[in-house]
């Protein structure tokens, strides 16, 4: 039902030159230039979270195969602003997308306006937890480390310039929806780490294999920023010297992680040291 009381009414197409269906044309392509304010959102789980109440973001349309809309329809029905939903069988999903489509589940979501880095980060005195990513370009990586700043209770994930867009298909769908009930922004141009972390009074902890303290030794801030770097290089030179250098213990003879595996051993720690974690039980 909407607002009004009646029922949420699906239109079928089948001719996948239908106008309705453009802004879901060649995604794989057009994903890697942005989509004008849009991204997509594949799967049940991820159309769940657009629909939900714990999204900034909002679902501009549907687009489902038949045989999904009726498990589906209650969380339409159900959202603030229900979106025109369309079906077509996965054939014609299949032409307007440009490759083959097996779950059935799009969607076109819409971004608006980045909200200002300082609005996500609780004042002071107030805990906080921040993750920062710096020179992330890969897409796994970027949704691998959303997934796991919302699992750990991050306040907020903030992206330099040279990140990636954690709207990309892939980073959505590799964060398990976690990129659009994960707050996020970018950093101000102009603005570094360490301004930022001044300006909010955030201890910044930058994590660096070469670091001589290790964080299972350090006694957890009450207010962090912990800043990663892209793999190989990592973070640049003036960062670290700037920042507190801490580094994940590790067998001897090996000083390499993946950098989203990294931030979500970090994040359990600080997370942990800062009492966010549930207990078990």
């Amino acid at each position: 039902m909407d607002k009004a009381g009646e029922p949420i009414a699906a239109e079928t197409i089948a001719d996948p030159d239908d106008p309705r269906l453009e802004p879901y044309t060649r995604m794989r392509e057009r994903d890697l230039v942005g989509r004008a304010g849009r991204f997509i959102v594949e799967g049940e789980v991820t159309l769940r979270l657009l629909l939900g109440l714990r999204t900034r973001f909002r679902a501009e349309s549907i687009l489902l195969a038949p045989e999904r809309w009726p498990g589906l329809a209650p969380n339409v029905a159900a959202s603030t602003e229900p979106p025109p939903v369309y079906l077509a069988a996965k054939a014609v999903m299949s032409r307007v997308t440009g490759f083959p489509i097996h779950r059935g589940v799009l969607a076109v979501g819409v971004r608006g306006k980045d909200p200002d880095p300082a609005a996500l980060v609780p004042p002071i005195p107030a805990p906080a937890l921040v993750l920062g990513l710096a020179g992330l370009t890969n897409h796994d990586n970027v949704g691998a480390a959303f997934r796991n700043a919302a699992a750990f209770g991050a306040d907020a994930v903030l992206l330099d310039a040279a990140s990636c867009d954690p709207l990309y298909r892939k980073s959505i769908r590799v964060s398990a929806g976690a990129a659009l009930i994960q707050p996020f922004a970018r950093l101000p141009a102009g603005d570094d780490w360490l301004t930022l972390a001044r300006t909010l009074d955030l201890e910044a902890l930058a994590l660096s294999p070469g670091a001589v303290e290790t964080l299972d030794a350090l006694t957890v801030p009450t207010r962090v920023l912990l800043i990663l770097g892209t793999e190989g290089p990592g973070l640049d030179a003036t960062t670290l010297a700037r920042a507190r250098p801490v580094r994940i213990p590790m067998a001897p003879g090996f000083d390499s992680l993946n950098v989203a595996t990294a931030a979500g051993i970090a994040l359990q720690t600080i997370a942990r040291g800062q009492g966010r974690l549930v207990p078990a039980g």
